[in-house]
């Protein structure tokens, strides 16, 4: 599995619930684009529209080799591939207020894209600082764990 690009910025904006994998439509100049890895998933979003899922600003350069200026547009939406019962279950639990879903990362697995994606609910500015202060303390514990682990094993 190779990683092309990560949502790092969803990670900290959102609280994840349910992850999925996705296929990717991609025309052929964007998959060569994507192995180049010449795309950004911020500020990109999944929406339903008439029982399909679509990937809304996400943006995939242009391919660097290509001569054609007739390529396509960079932040079209892209529809992913999923399956029946998947899209079912995405569009109950979105329907809940205040959730949505995000892309995570795009990679790939056997030569084919896939997305990562995950059912999603924003977080409020106290519940980002908490985990950041949890973040910070565990790091902290750690570092003090393999110091003292340290110490007891040079005076043996």
């Amino acid at each position: 599995m190779t990683v092309v690009a990560t949502n790092r910025e969803a990670r900290h904006k959102y609280e994840l619930f349910d992850q999925y994998e996705a296929g990717i439509a991609l025309k052929g100049a964007e998959v060569k684009s994507l192995r180049e890895g010449r795309i950004n998933l911020k500020d990109s979003f999944v929406r339903i529209v008439r029982g399909e899922a679509f990937l809304f600003n996400c943006h995939v350069s242009p391919y660097s080799h290509i001569q054609d200026i007739r390529t396509a547009d960079p932040t079209r939406q892209r529809k992913l591939l999923l399956k029946r019962d998947e899209i079912d279950r995405l569009s109950g639990q979105v329907s809940a207020k205040g959730r949505t879903i995000v892309p995570l990362s795009i990679y790939f697995k056997k030569g084919l894209a896939k997305v990562e994606i995950a059912v999603a609910r924003g977080k409020m500015e106290f519940d980002k600082r908490e985990t950041l202060r949890r973040r910070i303390a565990d790091r902290e514990a750690a570092r003090a764990i393999k110091s003292s682990s340290r110490i007891r094993g040079k005076k043996r």
